[in-house]
């Protein structure tokens, strides 16, 4: 009989800590996955991300479909060999990119047709090329296509949504060989609907994935509304079974999936405000412009164990910044991902040692995130630019 790719070690109230068995590694959990959409964390390398203690990374089928061609990364020896990472490796489908691409993809019932922002050219893209396109690219885990709605659609937008990513999850099972090697996980839609959620999770494990996903939530609606379904959906999922909370990554909201039973997240947050200045810290988000970090001749927080502040000032970040040199936007990188990592470590930890709401409310009482007013703004002004890069 095959052991089961997950182990349960420990719980405390929903929050749980364990191990996920991979061909490349046990992935502990829970688990912050760094964004690698196209093959490479954003400025910066395997090593870096060895160093600051990432066990695993996501990439993204769609995007290397595209370029290079998931042909080509075969034929050079896989992902792993490809990016020279060693760990773990999920890669998302490419339903995600059906939700953020909207202006340049049609979704039918056979699958999702995008238009390449790469040349222009069109792909068909089905549960069964999904599927086969992360098979050549040799991620560890998988996941189906699916449709993702918009916070804002209306309930029958959100029922067809369903029903598209139930039957793609038939698809996508037949397609993929049950092999116990490669992980391929469901994906429950439903927006914020109780019973569009209690539907699709019903289908999908009736299909016994080897992990579940929980999608369709940071798309828009408020973090009320994000806690209030997560605090439904997990239930619903089997507890002996890994469940990943897909784009999510702000450190409280972390620390809230943590709380409501998620094991895994992913999140290109950490390293995209790196990159434009802004710092995870204990008390929220610094901004590394602002005056008073000009001659502060010290880290950026006192105590971090990053190589940014264990090397260099607050002062000289600021002043790299400034000049817009390039090693700022690594520096930046490399601290704010630390900052997410070593905060999964010690949810692990609080979890073992059952002190995990005591934890939470510690580091819910000092860490102050920004308005939902200056997110929505904050997000609105990426989603812009992102659509004109294509």
């Amino acid at each position: 009989m095959t052991t089961p790719p997950f182990r349960l070690l420990a719980t405390d109230g929903e929050a749980r800590a364990g191990t996920l068995r991979t061909p490349h590694g046990e992935l502990p959990t829970p688990a912050f996955m760094p964004v690698a959409t196209q093959g490479a964390v954003k400025a910066i390398d395997p090593s870096d991300l060895r160093a600051i203690g990432a066990h695993v990374v996501l990439a993204n089928a769609y995007h290397l479909f595209l370029r290079p061609g998931a042909d080509a990364v075969r034929r050079l020896g896989g992902l792993h060999a490809f990016m020279g990472w060693r760990g773990p490796v999920l890669t998302d489908s490419g339903g995600f990119q059906g939700f953020s691409l909207k202006h340049l993809r049609k979704i039918t019932d056979d699958g999702i047709v995008f238009r390449s922002h790469v040349d222009g050219a069109i792909h068909h893209f089905t549960p069964e090329t999904a599927v086969l396109c992360q098979q050549e690219l040799g991620a560890d885990m998988i996941m189906p296509l699916d449709v993702c709605a918009p916070a804002e659609a209306e309930r029958g937008d959100v029922e067809t949504a369903v029903e598209r990513t139930a039957r793609w999850a038939v698809r996508c099972r037949e397609a993929h060989p049950d092999d116990g090697e490669q992980l391929l996980f469901g994906i429950v839609q439903g927006g914020l609907f109780e019973d569009l959620r209690r539907c699709s999770a019903e289908h999908l494990v009736a299909l016994d994935f080897p992990g579940y996903a929980v999608g369709g939530l940071s798309v828009g609606e408020s973090k009320r509304e994000m806690y209030r379904t997560l605090s439904l959906t997990t239930p619903m999922l089997p507890p002996n079974k890994p469940r990943y909370l897909m784009g999510v990554g702000s450190p409280e909201d972390l620390v809230e999936g943590v709380a409501r039973g998620i094991d895994m997240f992913d999140c290109v947050l950490p390293t995209r405000i790196a990159r434009n200045g802004a710092l995870l810290v204990s008390t929220g988000r610094a901004n590394v412009y602002t005056a008073r970090f000009r001659d502060l001749d010290g880290p950026v927080e006192d105590g971090c164990d990053c190589y940014t502040c264990v090397t260099f000032s607050a002062a000289y970040l600021h002043h790299l910044f400034k000049a817009k040199e390039l090693l700022a936007y690594r520096l930046a990188t490399l601290h704010n991902l630390r900052f997410v990592l070593r905060l999964m470590e010690d949810i692990r930890a609080a979890v073992e040692e059952k002190r995990f709401e005591a934890f939470r409310a510690e580091f819910l009482g000092r860490f102050v995130p920004p308005d939902e007013r200056t997110r929505s703004e904050q997000k609105a002004k990426w989603e812009a630019s992102r659509r004109r890069r294509g």
